[in-house]
């Protein structure tokens, strides 16, 4: 039997040589400078650029005022059944009738058992329906659901109007027959002004009177008068605001009523409608002793006459320019330079001629070209580029051996423009600024263009830096 053999113990792996060629030198080269420039990249602070655009800055302070007018309060002289005729902010003359009185309540009934004809409302009359509605659209705010009410009681108002018109128009044509006549009382307006359906007790208020607490809102009541149809006599059926002249009074703080008050005149801005109004300011005391401003308007009353507080915005400040952000301003060191040793170069270029030295030591000139970021009027000098030049230089006055040594710099406020690809300073002058943004003056010699690209934030940045 043939005796089985085993495998000899001296048997070792051979370890395989590492076979390198230049294709994984190749490989192994730029994984390692991809990673390198991913790790520098993290490194590096990125330059953002921002693009010079038009602008503003309105420095601007809310407010809720109460509205103080020349108001009358007109008083039923009979009892009965009121339909209104005119439309609740708009004006009425002296005899137009405002509102009719059935003292039997049988008006209704010899209506309906008179035949009237067609009483459908015109396209015009649809139309200002409709005009109400897509207005209400347009200016409804959330945050101000009163506003609905507001314009419930408009509308109901607007519906009455016209649909009082028409039946005034079918009592026209009824004759005036005698037993129509002893049925309803025509009240005409003893005045000329904007009429309005609702009264709050504020009605003889003057800017004197107002408290702190009448700014409260929640306790304030406001009685509408549209939607009653049985009055008695006494009870008050509509009011006249009979003066275009009007007030509103804000509280403020006493500094703030003090500024505006030096400033006379201030400009307004009413949230209602955006629409923009002056008016003129003055420091008051109210009856508690607070602080208010009375601001006086002579138009827009009619706007706002169904209104006893109106929101607004005081505009101190309405700068229009070239709006930066305020991380992209710096502040830069300049040689000042008298205008008459700036001279061109044979391309145009601005410089001036360099005294210098050779290595025997003849002195000999070299004109020198530098950038210009900005000329003083009234000093005639010229700031230039603190790198171009040295402090302790001398420069010769163009035809003529007078020299100058530059010894004074002066400092200018601008940004970095990178439209050239590099950080190149820019002069501006700022109009207004807030925390985050200035407003620059456009259309300057040596500042910034609309559209212009400059450095968001130039503490990222050094002088000439290359940025792409």
């Amino acid at each position: 039997m043939a005796q089985r053999q085993h495998p000899p113990d001296n048997i070792r792996k051979y370890r395989k040589p590492l076979n390198l060629n230049i294709g994984m030198i190749i490989f192994v080269a730029i994984l390692v400078y991809v990673v390198y420039c991913i790790f520098a990249s993290l490194q590096v602070e990125h330059i953002s650029p921002y693009e010079v655009k038009e602008g503003s800055l309105a420095t601007n302070y809310t407010y809720c005022g109460i509205a103080i007018r020349q108001e009358s309060v007109v008083s039923a002289d009979t009892a009965g059944y009121i339909n209104y005729y005119a439309r609740e902010g708009e004006r009425v003359a002296c005899g137009d009738l405002v509102y009719t009185v059935d003292q039997t309540g049988r008006l209704n009934d010899f209506l309906q058992s008179t035949d009237m004809g067609d009483n459908a409302l015109s396209e015009r009359e649809l139309a200002e329906l409709r005009g109400e509605v897509v207005s209400f659209i347009h200016g409804f705010d959330p945050t101000d659901f009163d506003s609905t009410y507001s314009f419930k009681y408009s509308l109901k108002g607007t519906v009455m109007r016209l649909a009082n018109a028409n039946m005034m128009q079918s009592i026209n044509d009824i004759n005036s027959s005698s037993e129509l006549i002893n049925m309803v009382d025509f009240c005409r307006s003893g005045n000329t002004g904007i009429v309005t359906y609702w009264t709050d007790g504020y009605e003889q208020l003057t800017p004197e009177m107002v408290s702190a607490e009448m700014f409260d809102t929640q306790k304030y009541e406001k009685n509408q008068l549209l939607g009653v149809d049985l009055i008695t006599q006494g009870d008050p059926v509509y009011k006249l605001a009979t003066d275009e002249n009007w007030s509103l009074v804000i509280p403020v703080e006493e500094d703030m009523g003090l500024m505006l008050q030096d400033m006379s005149v201030v400009k307004i801005r009413f949230l209602k409608n955006q629409y923009e109004s002056w008016a003129t300011a003055g420091l008051i005391r109210g009856s508690d002793g607070s602080a208010l401003v009375r601001l006086d308007f002579n138009n827009s009353m009619v706007t706002f006459a169904t209104d006893r507080y109106v929101d607004i915005e005081l505009i101190l400040n309405d700068e229009v320019g070239l709006k930066i952000p305020v991380s992209s301003i710096v502040q830069k060191d300049f040689y000042l330079v008298p205008g008459e040793y700036m001279t061109k170069g044979a391309d145009g270029s601005d410089g001036v001629i360099l005294e210098r030295y050779n290595e025997e030591g003849n002195v000999y000139s070299e004109f020198l070209e530098t950038s210009v970021y900005n000329y003083d009027e009234e000093s005639k000098e010229y700031y230039l580029d603190s790198a171009a030049l040295q402090l302790g230089s001398n420069i010769i006055m163009p035809d003529s051996q007078e020299k100058y040594t530059i010894s004074r710099r002066a400092s200018l406020t601008g940004v970095y423009n990178m439209n050239k690809g590099y950080a190149d300073f820019r002069q501006i002058h700022i109009l207004y600024k807030n925390e985050e943004y200035a407003i620059v003056k456009s259309n300057t010699r040596y500042g910034l263009n609309v559209y212009d690209y400059i450095v968001l934030e130039a503490a990222a940045v050094d002088d000439a830096q290359f940025i792409y």
